[in-house]
């Protein structure tokens, strides 16, 4: 679950943190309402993502991008690394991995939810 959250806060740094966002396509800084900050940088196909929670602690995620393929890798905010794939197969996405907890994880989501 842990992971599936990185996932969607790179999605939402990315894309809305609306009012709180500012920079280039490449690079972006972000704070949303809760006082949590994000700065994405993105290279070609890979992007990096350094979060900033408001009470101090800091995560991180890597993703490359090959094909139809995103490759996933972070640190939580205790410092557990964790790793992942994503595949992307016309509206549906393939997700697995390991959490930050070591424990693995597969989720399939599709415009109708996630299972």
């Amino acid at each position: 679950m842990k992971r599936t959250l990185a996932i969607v806060a790179l999605s939402l740094a990315a894309q809305s943190a609306v009012a709180g966002c500012f920079g280039t396509g490449s690079f972006k800084s972000c704070t949303d309402d809760s006082g949590n900050t994000y700065n994405v940088q993105k290279f070609g196909n890979t992007t990096h993502l350094d979060g900033y929670s408001a009470d101090g602690s800091h995560w991180s995620q890597n993703s490359n991008t090959i094909g139809n393929t995103t490759y996933h890798n972070g640190y939580s905010a205790d410092g557990d690394s964790w790793n992942g794939t994503t595949t992307k197969i016309g509206d549906t996405l393939y997700n697995s991995g390991t959490d930050s907890d070591g424990n693995y994880y597969q989720s399939t989501c599709t415009s109708y939810g996630c299972y």
